[in-house]
């Protein structure tokens, strides 16, 4: 079913499944930041339209998340060109390994070697 033509009684599913469908889209960034930051601002618009009872007014909020999600998905694609390393927050590794369990130790740079 396209969000864009549904009934009156089937907005609160045509809401959810955009929330859905920005928050899986924005897992697509090759950065953790743009990841983060897709997560962060997506849940921000929904919580701050929440109580929202104008029907026209959801309406409107609907059709400005459905672009908002094409925009999303054009630049998810273009993100995906330009891959970094992982972050150590994202669970990838940096630094040289030493030591006897192979752990990572973080080498500082001085510059003059």
């Amino acid at each position: 079913m396209s969000l864009t033509k549904a009934t009156k009684g089937d907005t609160p599913y045509q809401v959810r499944s955009l929330y859905r469908s920005l928050l899986r889209q924005g897992r697509q960034f090759a950065a953790y930041n743009f990841r983060e930051y897709a997560k962060r601002r997506t849940r921000d618009a929904f919580r701050e339209h929440q109580h929202e009872t104008d029907e026209r007014r959801i309406q409107e909020l609907v059709q400005r998340g459905i672009k908002e999600l094409q925009m999303l998905k054009r630049q998810t694609v273009i993100s995906q060109f330009y891959q970094l390393d992982r972050l150590v927050v994202e669970g990838g590794s940096a630094g040289k390994e030493k030591g006897k369990h192979g752990g990572i130790v973080r080498q500082k740079e001085q510059g003059w070697d």
